[in-house]
């Protein structure tokens, strides 16, 4: 049962997008959300970070994330663009289906590094008013040098994911234009 069709994404109300740092996560799914007129939970907005005037790049609490979380997945109808593993239970609980943006590593650090750089470049506020700047790209809590500590570990439990015999149903997309074909069938079917 784990391994979806793009049909079981069509008609699913409550999807999860999963992926590694840099997959593209955030812009499928407000990209899907739209197509489908589903509100769209950015997790590291709503969920994971505090806004910035209360303490710049400080993580919520595990039990806040959890709570906000409990709260958000309690809808009837939304796209998250991720799941933090101090939440993802919670999220998979309900989620109807799962689309895993399982990309190979170029492509997901080459767009990355992009957007960090770009970020840097023009101070962009992202995440609650957090700004990344140039100390912390090359910092020890670089967002690069997160997608090599956990891109192993991610891939790994998307095909895991999609692999067991039970639990929600993953459509694992391998390649961008997998995505751009979704996107385009979830604008006609809504």
């Amino acid at each position: 049962m784990p391994r979806a069709t793009i049909d079981n994404a069509l008609v699913a109300r409550r999807v999860l997008f999963y992926g590694v740092t840099g997959s593209g996560k955030s812009t499928a799914a407000l990209r899907f959300g739209e197509a489908r007129r589903l509100s769209v939970v950015l997790v590291d907005e709503s969920i994971g970070w505090l806004p910035a005037n209360v303490a710049p790049w400080t993580n919520r609490s595990d039990e806040e994330m959890r709570s906000i979380a409990s709260g958000l997945v309690a809808d009837e109808e939304w796209v998250f663009d991720s799941a933090y593993g101090q939440f993802r239970d919670i999220v998979l609980a309900r989620a109807q289906v799962i689309v895993a943006l399982d990309y190979p590593r170029w492509l997901s650090l080459g767009r990355l590094i992009r957007r960090t750089w770009q970020r840097a470049r023009d101070g962009r506020e992202i995440c609650n008013g957090n700004k990344e700047n140039w100390k912390q790209i090359f910092s020890r809590d670089s967002i690069v040098r997160w997608h090599f500590q956990t891109f192993s570990r991610k891939r790994v439990r998307m095909r895991s994911l999609e692999a067991a015999p039970t639990g929600v149903p993953v459509l694992r997309l391998t390649h961008p234009r997998q995505l751009e074909e979704l996107v385009a069938l979830a604008m006609t079917s809504s």
